[in-house]
């Protein structure tokens, strides 16, 4: 059996970037730029700046898996958009260390990412932004004490109860941050 021949007139990243927001043509777009891997990337990261919504949304969605330090910048930039569907993928793409194969080298930098992140979770307007401004924080919340206070706060504060109970879970004394404390270096044994 011979092997398939490469497509000689392949679609340009730019072009699939754009049918990222056309729904019948957004999963095979997703799918092809999602294949082509670190190639795309520049497409990508200049999809965050197209002028729908939908397309901003996916290429942070893309960017989740597709991180590069160089894009951190970009998706850091893309929390300030005006639709929260957007400021959501952006949040989930800097928080979110499973979809990642290398998730230390992309992990954003603290002193640039957590007061942005803080002012999600304590002024926008829409909960499901807050709810995920806490994964984010929850970064930081074992080693900066704004962090941890930034949760107490939405665990107590916030005017949504679905914001308030996930941010106790990773609230000093809830379940996740229980489960994620660094554990004490062992012993030598004799």
């Amino acid at each position: 059996m011979a092997a398939p021949t490469p497509d000689p007139l392949p679609i340009p990243d730019a072009v699939l970037v754009d049918a990222l927001g056309s729904e019948p043509r957004r999963p095979a777009a997703f799918r092809a730029l999602l294949a082509r891997g670190a190639a795309a990337v520049p497409a990508v990261r200049a999809g965050l700046r197209h002028p729908q919504a939908r397309v901003r949304e996916q290429c942070c969605k893309l960017l989740d898996e597709l991180l590069v330090p160089e894009a951190l910048g970009d998706l850091t930039a893309v929390l300030d958009d005006p639709d929260p569907r957007v400021r959501i993928a952006a949040l989930h793409a800097l928080s979110c260390e499973r979809c990642k194969p290398d998730a230390e080298v992309c992990r954003p930098d603290r002193a640039a990412i957590l007061p942005r992140a803080v002012r999600l979770l304590h002024h926008d307007p829409d909960p499901h932004v807050r709810a995920y401004a806490v994964e984010l924080v929850a970064l930081w919340v074992h080693g900066d004490p704004a962090a941890a206070a930034a949760l107490i706060r939405a665990r107590d504060d916030d005017p949504s109860p679905a914001v308030r109970k996930k941010a106790g879970w990773y609230a000093p004394g809830g379940a996740i941050h229980r489960r994620t404390a660094p554990r004490p270096p062992r012993r030598p044994i004799g």
